[in-house]
């Protein structure tokens, strides 16, 4: 019995090998638009794509960032303007889209774009702290998608949708983790939706990589900002030594990111270009063997490993 069921398996990892390995051959003639290319997933994206010979269409988020972008690229890759929490910025940015792809439509869509602060425990924030990274990181996916669905259904194209392994278990308080939750249901809307077409929609999961929204400097600010705004009545129930661990904690975290972003940007690369791109792709060995085990744990478990390494604030000691 054993033995039949090592063959079985073996069987299916070379027949998902087999499928994972076929390629699409007319590559040269596909347009991709990806945004947030300043920096991080999104600018090593958009130079690995040209290189492979697609038109890549960037959208960054300022002037700085297209023209170094377009410094490091061919002249095949074109960049624009994008800031994707204004519509009227999509709306130019799709008519400018439409102007690159004419008759063709677009091939592929990459919502990259995102944002990680204000980050901090969710009792310390706002509601306005929560709508600025909604805004972005699932808004703005909403906002990009649906206006250049069209030219997407024209090359019967594919949307990927960077999400998180924070969009499958919520790690920390704040806007992030549920603007990635509610990019996996989008996700999974708009791909039965758009099925009808033709198209296809993945997901990217991604671990921890260092990008600019990891920098540890970046989100213990955020921390501090959060707490120096609090009414001393709610500090005094936390305790200073609350704090202090948290900033401990993220600087700890951020310190072991990985520096390899090429695990997501192949991904991606993937599911833009395999004749069977797959639903959902996890990039990193932490989400592999940590994070998406974990997520099936029962709450209990999941709860203990968040919160033990924090002690008890001050108004329960």
């Amino acid at each position: 019995m054993w033995l039949f069921l090592a063959a079985a398996l073996g069987l299916y990892l070379l027949f998902r090998w087999y499928r994972d390995k076929q390629s699409l051959s007319n590559l040269t003639e596909k347009y991709v638009f990806i945004t947030g290319c300043d920096s991080g997933f999104g600018n090593l994206l958009a130079r690995q794509l040209d290189a492979r010979g697609l038109h890549v269409l960037a959208a960054c988020f300022t002037p700085q960032g297209a023209e170094e972008l377009q410094e490091h690229a061919s002249g095949r890759l074109q960049t624009t303007l994008l800031d994707v929490c204004s519509t009227e910025s999509v709306a130019r940015a799709t008519e400018w889209v439409k102007s690159q792809v004419g008759d063709k439509g677009l091939w592929g869509l990459v919502n990259n774009a995102g944002v990680s602060v204000p980050s901090a425990f969710s009792m310390w924030l706002t509601k306005e702290d929560f709508k600025k990274i909604m805004d972005v990181n699932f808004l703005g996916v909403v906002d990009v998608t649906i206006q250049m669905m069209p030219l997407l259904r024209k090359a019967r194209g594919r949307v990927i949708n960077i999400s998180s392994i924070l969009g499958r278990i919520s790690l920390f308080g704040g806007g992030y983790c549920p603007s990635k939750y509610a990019v996996e249901a989008f996700s999974d809307n708009i791909r039965r939706e758009s099925s009808i077409f033709g198209m296809k929609v993945s997901m990217v999961e991604p671990g921890f990589f260092k990008t600019a929204m990891t920098d540890g400097n970046t989100l213990a600010d955020s921390f501090k900002r959060s707490w120096d705004q609090l009414p001393d009545e709610v500090k005094r129930a936390y305790g200073e030594p609350f704090l202090q661990e948290s900033l401990k904690l993220i600087a700890k975290v951020t310190g072991i990111c990985s520096p390899s972003l090429s695990l997501v940007t192949n991904c991606i690369e993937h599911a833009l270009t395999a004749v069977h791109p797959r639903t959902r792709y996890s990039a990193g060995w932490d989400a592999k063997l940590y994070y998406i085990p974990l997520s099936y744990m029962p709450t209990w478990v999941q709860d203990y490993v968040f919160t033990q390494p924090y002690s008890k604030p001050a108004q329960n000691k």
